[in-house]
């Protein structure tokens, strides 16, 4: 039979999926992204245990009920428990029981309580970073180590990681999959998020939500290392004779691509740098891109417009 060639494609389409290495959800590697996995796989479980069932009774039922099948025909029933105990009380046990699950898992990973990590948040291992999206350059500023960098996040294994997060004038979303849960970055607000660092190791951030032209590029390394290595990284940034004062901020927010997420790193942060960028946003300072940039960014004529006009106010 011509189909017999075929039928060995399904199960070869099964196996290509076994391959997990590109998928980074698959692989947690801390406390906070271990919850969200679990939590991911028991929703999943739970909707197949609905959908499979009931694929299989629609299967039945068109079987059954097919024209010329026989099947039994009552006009007058109107009424069955078990069925209306299948059709009600069911969806009603599994919404309650997911609901139930979902609210244990959001206050297990809550930003600001953490009950995941808040038994190892003492003050000697916390580290506070504050980051701030522009378009479309990801700023780490380290308050506390005197340095800032553009695209490269950089912190210590065994520390609680606690990020302050804003935009300069788009909406976003950052995104860590193995390490930080997706949470929003918006302009003239303050968010953050908590995470933990157990295993040294280099992972890749990346913008989540659609905020223009270049968010394709918005991609920023994460390197988790040993305490000794972020002290010499930190020494090593904090020497850096770029200085990052909100004058210097303002040329950087300005909407420009970073192809291949190049990294740099500024020393002396202007004390309060992170503020200032929230009261801009809601006092109406924007950064628009321009039309010209918006057409030309995938194409070899957008590196010569990457300075486009300053911030204004609305």
């Amino acid at each position: 039979m011509r189909l017999k060639p075929h039928l060995t494609l399904p199960p070869l389409l099964a196996l290509a999926a076994c391959s997990t290495g590109d998928y980074r959800l698959f692989h947690p590697m801390n406390m906070v992204a271990t919850q969200e996995w679990h939590a991911t796989l028991v929703d999943v479980v739970v909707m197949l245990l609905i959908i499979v069932p009931v694929l299989l009774a629609v299967g039945i039922f068109i079987w059954r009920y097919r024209k010329g099948a026989n099947g039994a025909y009552d006009p007058h029933w109107s009424h069955n428990t078990v069925l209306e105990f299948l059709v009600w009380g069911i969806p009603f046990l599994v919404v309650a029981g997911l609901g139930y699950y979902s609210v244990k898992t959001i206050y297990a990973v809550e930003p600001y309580n953490p009950g995941l990590t808040q038994a190892k948040a003492g003050p000697q291992n916390v580290l506070t970073v504050d980051v701030i999206a522009t378009d479309w350059q990801w700023v780490f500023v380290y308050p506390q180590q005197h340095l800032a960098t553009i695209d490269e996040l950089v912190v210590p294994q065994g520390s609680v990681v606690r990020l302050r997060l804003t935009s300069t004038s788009v909406s976003n979303d950052i995104f860590v999959p193995q390490l930080v849960t997706m949470i929003a970055v918006m302009p003239g607000m303050r968010t953050m998020t908590t995470f933990d660092t157990p295993k040294l190791g280099d992972y890749t951030g990346f913008a989540a939500d659609f905020s223009g032209a270049g968010f394709s590029w918005m991609q920023f390394a994460t390197h988790i290392v040993t305490p000794d290595d972020f002290t010499a990284w930190a020494q090593k940034a904090a020497a850096s004779p770029n200085q990052l004062s909100y004058a210097a901020f303002q040329k950087i927010a300005q909407p420009q691509v970073n192809e291949g997420a190049k990294v740099s790193y500024f020393s002396d942060p202007e004390p309060g740098l992170f503020e200032k960028v929230v009261a801009a946003a809601q006092a109406g300072v924007v950064y628009p891109v321009s039309d010209e940039l918006s057409k030309s960014i995938g194409s070899n004529e957008h590196a010569k417009l990457v300075t486009p006009p300053g911030p204004n106010v609305k």
